[in-house]
């Protein structure tokens, strides 16, 4: 008899490792030459899973988000899990942004995933359980042709594959 294979999809985040990352970002702000001077902020709030840039115009915006990003891919953290919500102006002529951080599967974006995998017509069984996507099958080859070719959707949420057995 066939043993059933299965594995968990999910955009489960180590906030641990985006706490770090936000360090070492912070580090590097206080060392860059083209932010002396100005004010310039990277603030993470974990209960609320959101990330403010501040700083004085949107080029220091945009070089603020190239260091942050830069540290969460060392980190092994996508730049898909930042999603903006605002900018706005702040007092002193600043600028803010603020991110949310992504770490689950919404359900149309877990509709979507279910459907791309029946698309392929492999013998594995999709189901969707709260924040994430259990993928089924007695074939380790058909599990491994899913991943592969979830990997090349273009979703909102960093994928994460886990609890492969």
């Amino acid at each position: 008899m066939a043993k059933e294979h299965y594995f968990d999809i999910s955009a489960k985040l180590d906030m641990q490792e985006m706490k770090n990352a936000v360090i070492m970002a912070q580090k590097e702000l206080a060392t860059r030459f083209d932010f002396k001077g100005i004010k310039a902020e990277i603030e993470l709030n974990e209960k609320a899973k959101t990330l403010n840039l501040t700083t004085s115009s949107e080029q220091k915006i945009d070089a603020l988000k190239d260091i942050l990003i830069s540290k969460l891919i060392k980190r092994n953290i996508a730049g898909k899990s930042l999603e903006e919500i605002k900018s706005e102006g702040v007092s002193g002529g600043n600028l803010k942004v603020v991110y949310k951080i992504v770490d689950s599967i919404e359900k149309d974006e877990a509709k979507k995933i279910v459907k791309a995998i029946k698309d392929l017509k492999l013998k594995v069984t999709p189901s969707i359980q709260g924040d994430e996507v259990r993928v089924s099958g007695k074939s380790i080859d058909d599990l491994q042709a899913v991943i592969a070719s979830l990997k090349q959707l273009d979703l909102k949420a960093p994928l994460v594959f886990g609890n492969f057995k």
